[in-house]
């Protein structure tokens, strides 16, 4: 299998025609200089780490790798893909040189030189491929899948689309929305005790109702009461105990629960799930009890959050997309 890179041509492909006029590709990070100087990718990180220390630790090793690929694992004779969003064509090359250091360009100064040789339209392609040509990376080599397929396109023999392939933009947006919901998730953990009394109650709130947060200290199982007057004298008043830790909650916490229940519809919120037998518990209970556990809470931040206001987003912060039906 021949060796392909997938380059971005800056945001919004501001440079595709300069990478097509000029047979090139490059990359940014200008303030690293001639990248040949760097003996090694921790060489690039250090220095990276230097001029961008108000960066996240991870979008910096991110940018650093990159950097030591297009330097050093991008080899002569490597097919070179970059896409055209306004005409939805890519165009493939082969790389014809190592990097090159250009101090006179404005940006973009270590590049390679390119021969383009064909282009492909995205409309050619099957649903898998377009998905995994798209990334954030201004550099990454594509699965082999994506290799074999463009490869054969070129060729004049296309390989034929599997009979289920309609299905397959269904299918990634549920994969997409599965990570989605893991990603909230890691949000949640990162909260802590405090912060996540104040999401549920912000979720109270986006459901119509008013809330009262106890104060740190013995609450009798009352983190969080809610109500439509705020005070706890109009129906429904409901009562909810927020239990932030790694550990399953048992049946004799649902019990004690349950216990300090009056006149009050009760939700038992535990980021670390229930055992089988505080289930049991809470079905056969007298009294109303809901159990919410980390997958339930991220399913009702999805469902709930065009209504939560700012106090609960700022601990929650989500960006809406939106996908093909």
């Amino acid at each position: 299998m021949q060796t392909m890179w997938k380059i971005n041509a800056g945001r919004g492909a501001v440079l595709f025609d300069e990478f097509i006029g000029k047979g090139i590709i490059a990359i940014g990070w200008d303030e690293l200089g001639d990248l040949t100087q760097y003996p090694s990718k921790e060489a690039i990180l250090e220095r990276l780490k230097t001029l961008r220390s108000n960066e996240r630790a991870g979008r910096i090793m991110s940018h650093a790798s990159q950097a030591w690929r297009f330097k050093n694992e991008v080899s002569n004779g490597d097919w070179a893909v970059v896409y055209n969003p306004e005409t939805r064509f890519y165009h493939l090359g082969l790389i014809g040189s190592d990097v090159k250091f250009d101090e006179g360009r404005e940006t973009y100064r270590n590049y390679r030189i390119v021969e383009w040789r064909s282009t492909i339209s995205r409309d050619a392609l099957s649903v898998s491929t377009r998905n995994k040509l798209i990334s954030i990376l201004t550099i990454f080599k594509p699965a082999d899948s994506v290799v074999e397929e463009l490869l054969s396109i070129l060729s004049g023999t296309p390989q034929a689309k599997l009979p289920d392939e309609e299905g397959d933009l269904d299918y990634i947006g549920e994969d997409v929305e599965d990570k989605s919901l893991e990603f909230i998730k890691d949000l949640i953990i990162s909260l802590d005790w405090s912060q996540m009394q104040d999401v549920f109650a912000g979720l109270l709130r986006a459901m119509g109702y008013k809330t009262r947060i106890s104060e740190p200290g013995p609450d009798r199982g009352r983190d969080i009461v809610a109500s439509p007057d705020g005070l706890g004298l109009e129906d429904p008043r409901i009562v909810v105990e927020v239990k932030h830790r790694g550990s399953a909650m048992g049946a004799p916490e649902i019990r004690s629960f349950l216990g300090g229940l009056k006149n009050a519809k009760g939700v038992y919120l535990s980021t670390g799930g229930f055992t089988k037998e505080a289930k049991y518990v809470a079905e056969q209970a007298d009294r109303p009890i809901t159990l919410v556990d980390i997958d339930d809470l991220a399913r009702l931040i999805v469902q709930y959050y065009d209504e939560c206001d700012s106090q609960m987003r700022s601990l929650i912060p989500l960006r809406k997309i939106y996908w093909p039906l």
